[in-house]
């Protein structure tokens, strides 16, 4: 039986949006200049810890396509396996996506800012339809199957989409002893970590994954995570930027 892979989740540099203060969701913003910096720094971790990645995985969402863009140049290494995958979209915060995380919590308190920001189960409110028909006709979503576009979500549907996802194109890959690289966004990557870890809603309701930190998870028996929820590359400024991540809300 060939050795277990290695899977290495990076969230995105810092995007405009993020810069901004806003609910981003399906918002295609592009990277931030520290957001380039950051994508930039990330590939720098993975060559000095030796991952060169077999398969390549992003969302569809254009800050996470270019970060990946970055570190593979930075990797110089071509993989064998890259795709696209609408399933690792960041999810869809409905009828708080482009508002300022700020105005949210002023308008409707602390309690329910983070309820919906931060909860598995409470969704924020829908897109209304003009808001949608526009997204659905954007450039992204028209190419992109009618299930990439929901009205808005719940962490655990983030969580159902990723686990397929996970299933059928990273578990094989692992199992075969490859090493897999997933770029993906702060609530994607939250729903992932969830999968792989069998988080209960307590630890993924403080669960905070910060912007370009390669987090790096290695199997042991049954892809069981060895330890559980792996590790960053940069421990410490991992660290440092999740303590700042839950001081603002969270992922």
């Amino acid at each position: 039986m060939p050795e277990t892979g290695i899977l290495a989740l990076l969230r995105h540099g810092e995007s405009t949006a993020n810069a901004a203060g806003l609910f981003t969701g399906v918002l295609d913003a592009p990277l931030s200049v520290r957001g380039i910096g950051e994508a930039h720094t990330a590939a720098t971790l993975l060559i000095e810890a030796g991952i060169a990645p077999h398969a390549v995985f992003t969302s569809e969402l254009h800050r996470a396509r270019q970060t990946t863009e970055i570190v593979t140049a930075d990797l110089n290494v071509t993989p064998a396996s890259f795709a696209t995958d609408w399933r690792l979209n960041e999810r869809n915060y409905g009828a708080l996506t482009g508002r300022s995380k700020d105005d949210v919590r002023a308008e409707f308190g602390q309690n329910q800012f983070l309820a919906w920001r931060r909860s598995v189960h409470t969704a924020p409110p829908p897109l209304g339809d003009a808001a949608f028909a526009a997204l659905r006709e954007s450039d992204l979503f028209r190419r992109l199957p009618a299930a990439a576009l929901t009205r808005t979500e719940a962490l655990s549907e983030v969580m159902t989409r990723v686990a397929r996802f996970h299933a059928e194109h990273v578990e094989p890959r692992l199992a075969a002893g490859q090493t897999v690289l997933v770029v993906a966004h702060g609530n994607s990557l939250r729903a992932l970590c969830a999968v792989l870890d069998g988080l209960d809603d307590h630890a993924i309701h403080r669960l905070n994954v910060p912007t370009g930190h390669p987090l790096v998870y290695r199997f042991g028996a049954a892809l069981s995570p060895v330890p559980r929820g792996g590790r960053y590359l940069d421990a410490v400024g991992a660290q440092a930027a999740t303590i700042a991540l839950a001081g603002d809300g969270g992922t």
